[in-house]
């Protein structure tokens, strides 16, 4: 058994720890270095990465294009945050919190930033109307979720998928701690699924676009390695049947492939300024020498 920490009176920031971050962790925040974010043709500028927090956006913002909300268009800039990124100066200058996704709306003047997943989806969903039901009784069902997620998923994120996925050591405490929790999270998931085409009910929303990244994907298959075998991922029935249903949107098809950088090549776009470039992959892109 290795020896029991003992925390100091006062924490002192030491040398990185190998873990898989450790690269980019430090306990303060704003810029790092100077750098300027580039900004393109359209209205919407984002910055962003497909992690589960980016893909959020990307559904929301294809979802948005598909329906008609031609204002909707933008411009997907990368920010590759194990490089740093995120801590450049533009960057902090959107969002001092260092996080993706940021996005500026050039629409108005002065350009307004969003920052904070959640925040970003119901500012949208209030500047064109959509994806946000009008009656008051869904509506309030589809905040609920949306707010529940923004406080629920630390605990399957930095939680679990740290200590089951990235910490150099595993630790039975810690990863015995989060699987019971993000259990629990899906199980309550799965009960009101039951009752309920999505999450405000009969209709899509965005709390379908904050939940379904994170709750879909870890249920089958799409996060931390073979966390939803440990989770028995398939045991949440209604929780698959939904996913199930929200994967085949092809604006959602779409929205994940956005700034992402992993995964079968032909499922990346690194970039995205139109809609065009859904037709030519990164792949291509890369074996075009481009």
């Amino acid at each position: 058994m290795s020896e029991e920490y003992i925390p100091p009176k006062v924490w002192t920031w030491e040398a990185p720890n190998g873990g898989e971050f450790a690269s980019i962790n430090r306990p303060i925040a704003g810029a790092t270095h100077d750098k300027a974010l580039p900004i393109g043709k359209h209205p919407l500028q984002l910055y962003s990465l497909a992690t589960p927090n980016g893909q959020k956006v990307t559904i929301m913002l294809e979802e948005l294009l598909a329906a008609g909300h031609t204002g909707a268009e933008y411009d997907g800039w990368l920010i590759r945050i194990g490089d740093g990124d995120q801590f450049g100066s533009g960057f902090v200058e959107v969002n001092p919190n260092s996080k993706i996704p940021a996005l500026m709306d050039h629409s108005v003047s002065p350009p307004l930033r969003v920052f904070e997943s959640g925040s970003i989806l119901l500012y949208l969903a209030e500047k064109f109307g959509a994806f946000l039901p009008k009656e008051l009784a869904p509506r309030t069902q589809a905040l609920n979720w949306l707010f529940w997620q923004m406080g629920a998923a630390p605990f399957l994120g930095g939680g679990f998928g740290h200590f089951f996925h990235y910490a150099p050591v595993k630790i039975k405490y810690a990863i015995d701690r989060y699987t019971m929790e993000v259990k629990r999270q899906l199980d309550v998931l799965d009960r009101h699924l039951a009752g309920n085409r999505f999450m405000a009910g009969a209709e899509y929303s965005i709390a379908d676009m904050a939940i379904f990244p994170w709750y879909g994907r870890i249920a089958t298959g799409g996060a931390y390695g073979d966390a939803a075998t440990f989770l028995d991922g398939q045991s949440y029935k209604n929780v698959i049947r939904w996913n199930d249903e929200v994967a085949a949107r092809p604006a959602v098809q779409r929205g994940l492939m956005v700034n992402r950088t992993s995964g079968d090549p032909s499922g990346q776009l690194w970039e995205r300024h139109d809609a065009s470039d859904f037709e030519l992959r990164t792949q291509d892109k890369v074996e075009a020498g481009g």
